[in-house]
């Protein structure tokens, strides 16, 4: 993927305002529905997978019955409650995640969720094609894409204390040795470098088999 991401700042605003939909207006009621917090991408954005039914798409939240919630200037309570469902995060099951309260104020760019969208469905047809018998998962609590495979994570992070802008990973649960590894958890490439996500996967993957173990 080699689109031109928008201004930093307001891609970081907006990834950040999402991930607290995604965790606290969708993961967190989906738990305590159907006793799951896995989301998956969708065209166009991310849904749950199970009760109670929600999307975003772009930069709307949309419930059951087709009830659509801009998210711009709204609070995360304001949207809870416009979509018909309980606030907050997952509880008891990690302890990472977005850091965002129910009063929070949502700042979200059409053209930068667009992108961020675009990025997960790149991720998720990539990953898809790799691996067709995985499922993709989008995690909650670190906003990002991905499927285990032989004990070899691949993923699509929004971004993160790593790395603020949107990028694939390989990560080996037993770390290898080689230039192509160049992350603490194994290997990352930001998607605006990358022509070819599915490519870099598979490069993991044979890397993976023929490189040491450290």
């Amino acid at each position: 993927m080699n689109a031109e991401e928008p201004e930093a700042e307001v891609l970081a605003v907006t990834r950040r305002s999402l991930h607290a939909v995604a965790e606290l207006v969708m993961a967190g009621p989906q738990y305590r529905a159907s006793g799951t917090i896995r989301l998956g991408v969708v065209p166009g954005g991310f849904r749950t997978v199970a009760a109670p039914e929600l999307r975003v798409e772009g930069d709307a939240l949309v419930a059951g019955g087709g009830v659509r919630v801009p998210l711009d200037g709204r609070t995360l309570r304001e949207v809870g409650a416009a979509a018909g469902v309980g606030l907050g995060a997952p509880e008891n099951l990690y302890h990472d995640g977005s850091g965002a309260s129910a009063d929070d104020v949502l700042g979200v760019d059409s053209e930068a969720a667009g992108y961020l969208t675009r990025c997960l469905v790149s991720g998720d047809e990539a990953l898809r094609r790799l691996a067709p018998e995985a499922t993709p998962v989008l995690w909650p609590e670190h906003f990002d894409l991905g499927i285990t495979v032989d004990e070899i994570n691949y993923g699509v992070s929004l971004g993160d204390g790593y790395l603020g802008v949107p990028y694939a990973y390989i990560g080996p649960w037993e770390p290898r040795t080689g230039e192509f590894w160049n992350a603490p958890f194994g290997a990352a490439r930001p998607l605006s470098d990358l022509h070819d996500l599915h490519g870099f996967f598979a490069e993991g993957r044979e890397r993976a088999a023929t490189d040491g173990r450290k």
